[in-house]
């Protein structure tokens, strides 16, 4: 009898080129897949960093819209009654906007001096006690006002100089001092004649102006 050999069939090499190539689509597709996550979580993180900043910056207006126009303070307005203030020395004028509280120059400093006298203190604590009792959480500005005569720089910064003297006593005692805010008018704002010295003297002196922290 004849003895046949059957030689083992040979695969194809045209399968092994197709699972190859259906191998690498799958890998394609998959990395594709992980880009656009990428892309879609930059453009989420992008889009939360512009909220995060449009926010801060609508924080930063209404603060800013919170601060009074101390620049259309009227220190002519008309005089007012605080049962606290006994001290004739005070004079409290105001609207329903905001209270001025002023102290001439002479009983707070020495001629061309920023340095309080000792007997200003006894004023300013009457002052400091209707604020804390009628303005607490108030917004304060402090005015510092001289009269005309000599330079006008100069009474600028002496007008400031005085403001933040009396500033530093009245944080030091009770007044939250990131409420507190200094202005100096200098000879700009006088509220009565330069040309006589009774007029001068009213124009040196300085203000505590109280907005309530309903405004």
């Amino acid at each position: 009898m004849a003895h046949l050999e059957v030689e083992p069939k040979k695969s194809s090499p045209w399968i092994w080129i197709l699972l190859a190539l259906i191998a690498l689509a799958v890998l394609f597709f998959l990395l594709k897949g992980c880009g656009n996550n990428k892309a879609n979580n930059a453009v989420a993180d992008s889009t939360a960093t512009t909220g995060a900043a449009a926010d801060t910056s609508s924080t930063a207006n209404a603060v800013a819209a919170t601060q009074p126009d101390w620049s259309k303070v009227d220190f002519n307005a008309p005089e007012t009654k605080d049962p606290d203030i006994t001290d004739k020395d005070v004079s409290v004028r105001g609207n329903d906007q905001y209270t001025i509280y002023s102290l001439g120059e002479d009983i707070l400093f020495a001629t061309d001096k920023n340095t309080l006298q000792g007997s200003a203190e006894a004023k300013l604590k009457q002052i400091t006690a209707s604020l804390n009792k009628r303005f607490k959480g108030a917004v304060i500005g402090v005015y510092g006002s001289t009269d005309a005569t000599g330079d006008a720089s100069h009474n600028k910064q002496l007008g400031a100089d005085r403001a933040n003297a009396v500033k530093e006593w009245l944080t030091k005692n009770g007044i939250d001092a990131d409420k507190v805010s200094v202005q100096s008018l200098g000879e700009t704002e006088p509220v009565a004649t330069n040309a006589t010295e009774t007029g001068r003297q009213q124009n040196r002196n300085v203000s505590i102006v109280a907005f309530p922290a309903s405004n």
